[in-house]
């Protein structure tokens, strides 16, 4: 079984193109964070302390909530960006049926104050000004398409991300935003990986510049497959930080690689 996990003002979605070349020969499961694409918090939710809570730890219980519902044994899971954060965690916290791990434009573990701070910021103004008819405005799905990659998407892809942009919802937006990159947070990420005994890889776009290759180097190199012969970390030429949506031949075939590899 392969779980797939999104990032940050994202859905299940963007995993659509990778899971097509992957699901006839493996088990493919998508689904949307709390508070993220199609998933909602109910107003009888809402007092519920678990669902007012957005730390990298909270969504991995999630997770592993998801899984042990469905009845899901085994699983490798592949996490872009802030939910490869999320993979890691729950590869921690169930290690009983996380057999691996694949980070895709995910790294991190430096912590930059200025820069996190500059993120942050920019981050509350996003998730503030999210009016709906921003869906409406001519040409800005093109801007969309643009964002954070190294070439344009399809204007499909620039119309999904203002949906998903629009219709996240505000507190889980911020708060999985603010929890993840305190200071405190960012140091606890390579202290997780160095003590996972599960085999993790990561997939870097040599063009992104959200998640530069040098920070998912630095986050890989705390575990033990980083020092072995063959490196732990692939990079794919020309790409951005939507490498599932840029080149998901190159993402499917490096997922069949890892997972041959560890005869999964």
């Amino acid at each position: 079984m392969l779980v797939f996990v999104h990032g940050w003002l994202l859905s299940r979605n963007y995993w659509q193109p990778v899971v097509q070349l992957l699901q006839s020969e493996y088990q493919c499961l998508i689904y949307d964070a709390r508070g993220f694409g199609d998933s909602r918090i109910t107003k009888i939710s809402q007092n519920d302390r678990k669902s007012k809570n957005y730390s990298l730890n909270a969504y991995a219980q999630d997770l592993k909530e998801l899984l042990q519902n469905l009845e899901i044994e085994r699983a490798w899971i592949i996490g872009h960006s802030l939910g490869g954060s999320v993979a890691l965690w729950t590869a921690d916290i169930c290690p009983e049926i996380i057999e691996g791990v694949i980070g895709l434009n995910a790294g991190g573990g430096i912590y930059l104050k200025e820069e996190f701070e500059r993120f942050r910021n920019a981050g509350r103004q996003l998730v503030k000004f999210r009016p709906d008819w921003l869906r409406y405005i001519p040409f800005l799905s093109v801007f969309f398409s643009r964002m954070m990659v190294a070439r344009p998407l399809d204007l499909k892809w620039g119309r999904q991300r203002i949906i998903d942009f629009i219709q996240a919802d505000g507190e889980a937006a911020l708060g999985a935003l603010l929890e993840s990159t305190t200071e405190a947070e960012v140091h606890l990420l390579p202290q997780l990986v160095s003590r996972l005994k599960q085999p993790v890889y990561f997939i870097a776009g040599e063009k992104d510049k959200v998640m530069e290759i040098k920070y998912v180097n630095h986050l890989a190199s705390f575990h033990y497959l980083f020092s072995n012969q063959d490196s732990n970390v692939f990079a794919i030429p020309d790409c951005g930080h939507l490498a599932m949506v840029e080149a998901p031949g190159e993402v499917a075939e490096i997922i069949s690689g890892v997972l041959g590899r560890n005869g999964a």
